[in-house]
């Protein structure tokens, strides 16, 4: 299977979505999904860059710990000044802030996650959770 630049399909109140296998090259298709969805609506610099940063964490979360063959990445601009980024995956477990060794590889995610958005949550349901990340457009 070839590697192609994700083309993002509309969802409605602006948003795109795309379901991938739970794989590692799945986290980049995930941060040009998001960026090309934000360049789309006109934002660049450092917010993109964050905003790239916090799906990486959310994906690399869902694909380290959940276990599921596929999940389902969303961004979407809900409000004018408010990007949601969530990944859906058929898992109950919720994810749970580590304590990160000054030399561990891992377990700092929800830390970056928690420092970078104005709000992150979990939404379980019958057939998995979508973990979401809201972040402000900055003025």
């Amino acid at each position: 299977m070839s590697m192609t630049t994700p083309r993002p399909h509309a969802i409605g109140s602006p948003g795109y979505s795309e379901t991938w296998p739970s794989e590692p090259r799945t986290a980049r298709r995930s941060r040009e999904l998001v960026k090309a969805a934000l360049c789309a609506w006109g934002f660049d610099g450092e917010f993109v860059d964050q905003a790239v940063l916090v799906t990486s964490e959310l994906v690399t979360n869902s694909i380290l710990h959940s276990g599921c063959q596929l999940l389902r990445v969303t961004v979407a601009r809900p409000r004018a000044r408010l990007v949601q980024i969530s990944v859906e995956d058929t898992s109950r477990s919720k994810p749970t802030n580590r304590e990160a060794g000054p030399k561990d590889e891992q377990g700092r995610g929800l830390l970056l996650i928690s420092a970078l958005a104005a709000n992150w949550d979990v939404e379980l349901r019958h057939s998995g959770k979508t973990v979401f990340a809201e972040m402000v457009v900055p003025d």
